[in-house]
């Protein structure tokens, strides 16, 4: 009994030092925005040249069906302020309306400032159809939304569809291509996207993935990169890119549970952007409830997900070049007659 007691506790041991730790560290500060009668789904970040942080934000309303559906059939994109990156956050107008028909649903938008210009990426689709999935990008000078469409996108905007050739990794994409993120890297512009796949030959199992597409100019074109970036082994959602020091970070919800919880969060770690192993990966963050304490969310509403409050869409906000802040959706609130919000959290690098 000794030996088996020996031999198992040197399992869990083993187990815990192969557990790859966090770069960065998250301390939770409080709910970002919520807005009375909306659903408020993921918030991006960016400092305004009035030294504001302004928010990129996905909501519907509550009011016209009684499911979460309208991310995908009247979502719009809203701008929101506020002094400091802890808020409060006030909304400023609708940035970017539902559209309906061919540019239907603005979703998960995701705001960068990059070479001097302010870069908006986010999903529309047509029709309410989820096959038709694709990615818009969006630029201008300043934030008073007057928004123009890439240099290199067709006249809307749309940067980037499910790839049709079929040596390409999301060929077999069966929702189109969705959930961007955007940044410059060694002179390279890489716009990172997600796609439900069949990766393999007669697999009968879809695979929540991630690839990029690559420019040289900021406003495109971009094409495609062959391969996947993430392995078909630990699914993700909603990556948000970013670079710190000489590596390239993904920050995603763990969609397969493959550290951990499904409501929790992974970071992603790679040296050039184009291979993110799955020994590089480590658990970032958890559920809202690890942070507030269940207690206080069981006399919420849970809209989407369980009362502990799945965390999703991670979008960061970079002060001075490094990161500084995450915000983070769920779909569990406590205020009546709140939908789904968003929270903030501080980041910092951990010390080598």
């Amino acid at each position: 009994m000794k030996i088996l007691w020996l031999a198992l506790l040197g399992c869990v041991l083993s187990i815990r030092c192969l557990a790859q730790p966090c770069d960065f560290q998250f301390e939770y500060v409080g709910r970002a925005v919520q807005t009375a009668g909306m659903h408020v789904w993921g918030s991006s970040p960016v400092i305004g040249p009035d030294g504001k942080v302004h928010l990129y934000v996905a909501r519907w309303s509550m009011t016209t069906r009684n499911d979460f559906n309208g991310w995908y059939r009247e979502c719009e994109i809203a701008h929101y302020v506020g002094e400091q990156p802890e808020g409060p956050f006030e909304f400023v107008r609708v940035a970017v309306p539902d559209q309906d028909g061919n540019f239907n649903s603005p979703h998960n938008p995701s705001i960068k400032k990059i070479d001097g210009k302010y870069v908006l990426c986010f999903i529309v689709n047509e029709n309410d159809d989820l096959k038709t999935q694709r990615i818009v990008m969006y630029v201008a000078d300043d934030l008073s939304d007057n928004w123009t469409p890439a240099a290199g996108a067709e006249s809307d905007g749309t940067m980037v569809r499910k790839s049709n050739k079929r040596t390409d990794w999301n060929y077999t994409a069966r929702l189109g291509v969705s959930n961007p993120s955007l940044i410059k890297h060694n002179g390279k512009y890489l716009l990172y996207v997600k796609s439900v796949v069949f990766p393999w030959a007669n697999s009968k199992k879809r695979k929540y993935m991630y690839g990029v597409t690559v420019s040289d100019t900021l406003e495109g074109p971009y094409v495609n990169h062959a391969k996947y970036v993430t392995p078909a082994t630990m699914p993700l959602e909603d990556a948000y890119a970013f670079s710190s020091g000489d590596s390239v970070y993904m920050l995603s919800r763990d969609f397969g549970a493959s550290k951990g919880s499904s409501g929790g969060g992974l970071l992603w770690k790679s040296k050039d952007g184009f291979h993110f192993d799955k020994k590089d990966v480590a658990r970032a963050y958890e559920d809202l409830a690890h942070y507030v304490g269940e207690d206080s969310l069981q006399d919420g509403t849970a809209y989407r997900g369980k009362l502990d409050g799945h965390l999703e869409r991670a979008q960061v906000l970079a002060i001075d070049g490094q990161p500084a802040y995450l915000y983070l959706a769920t779909g569990v609130n406590t205020t009546p007659g709140h939908g789904s919000c968003s929270h903030v959290f501080r980041m910092k690098k951990r010390d080598d």
